[in-house]
């Protein structure tokens, strides 16, 4: 059994882990917040853009667009996007366990890995993964320019007949406690159904259509990169402040229990004492 001064450092140290628990879920909080007010800020200019390309899908001959061509899926490449840090609970782990699943629907076909983000690079390596090329520190300083070159990277491959689909895995900030890890066919652009024939007759374009999707379909895909790298920004730092919340929690409980044990051996040690001074009392007695 524990002494009471062993018992006293116990206390000490997780108190300090405590505190260190606590400061890291206030800063995660702080900047889930305002992670989260860019991704829903994001949402409403993909989700139109997305469908006025929609629109033009109907009223265009789309085959003289290289990024809307279907090709038969013998190279895939695989952009997994997780955190650079841990300390988040699964959050890093259930997009590489999504990308594995994806993979295994892949068996026959040539696999390029893609990662954003040093703890995906770190789990496909451990498994001796071959990674085809890493985007290193995008989220230090999460910016536009950096979703619009790793798009531009994966737009030239596919138009280069190097790949024929991109596949975005990512983690989707669907609320504080709630990230879904979600697989997103980014090439070729496959315009989600939903909008009705007639509808497109209602629309007169200008400049033509033809210069609107020339315009559209890239920013369309830079956008979708970095929507994902926001989604994942938000989800990351809910999931860290859940996960700092109950390591807080968790590390209060053993404090509670160290504190009891504690007390305890305490009050068996003096209890020990008032016997010794008893027993000596009486023998002199």
């Amino acid at each position: 059994m524990a002494t009471l001064r062993e018992l006293r450092t116990r206390v000490a140290s997780i108190t300090n882990i405590q505190r260190v628990t606590n400061a890291m879920q206030m800063v995660a909080a702080a900047k889930m917040r305002r992670a989260q007010e860019a991704i829903e800020a994001a949402r409403p200019y993909a989700q139109q853009l997305d469908r006025v390309l929609r629109e033009l899908h109907q009223s265009v001959d789309t085959d003289e667009q290289p990024l809307f061509k279907e090709r038969p899926a013998e190279r895939v490449a695989v952009v997994v996007v997780t955190a650079d840090r841990g300390l988040c609970g699964g959050f890093n782990s259930n997009v590489c366990r999504r990308v594995q699943t994806e993979l295994g629907q892949y068996g026959d076909s040539q696999i390029e890995l893609v990662t954003v983000g040093r703890k995906g690079r770190s789990f496909f390596v451990n498994r001796d993964y071959e990674i085809a090329y890493h985007h290193a520190d995008v989220f230090q300083q999460l910016e536009f320019a950096s979703a619009v070159n790793i798009a531009q990277d994966l737009t030239r491959s596919f138009i280069a007949g190097n790949t024929d689909r991109v596949l975005l895995v990512y983690s989707e900030f669907i609320s504080v406690g709630s990230q879904v890890p979600t697989v997103q066919q980014l090439l070729p652009i496959v315009p989600q159904e939903g909008v009705e024939e007639s509808s497109a007759a209602d629309y007169l374009f200008e400049p033509s259509p033809e210069a609107l999707l020339q315009t559209l379909v890239p920013r369309q895909v830079n956008f979708q990169v970095w929507r994902a790298l926001l989604e994942s920004n938000a989800g990351f730092f809910a999931a860290q402040m859940t996960a700092m919340d109950n390591a807080t929690k968790n590390a209060g409980d053993i404090i509670e229990e160290l504190t009891r044990e504690m007390n305890k051996e305490r009050q068996a040690s003096i209890t020990l004492e008032l016997m010794d001074i008893i027993g000596g009392a009486e023998a002199v007695a």
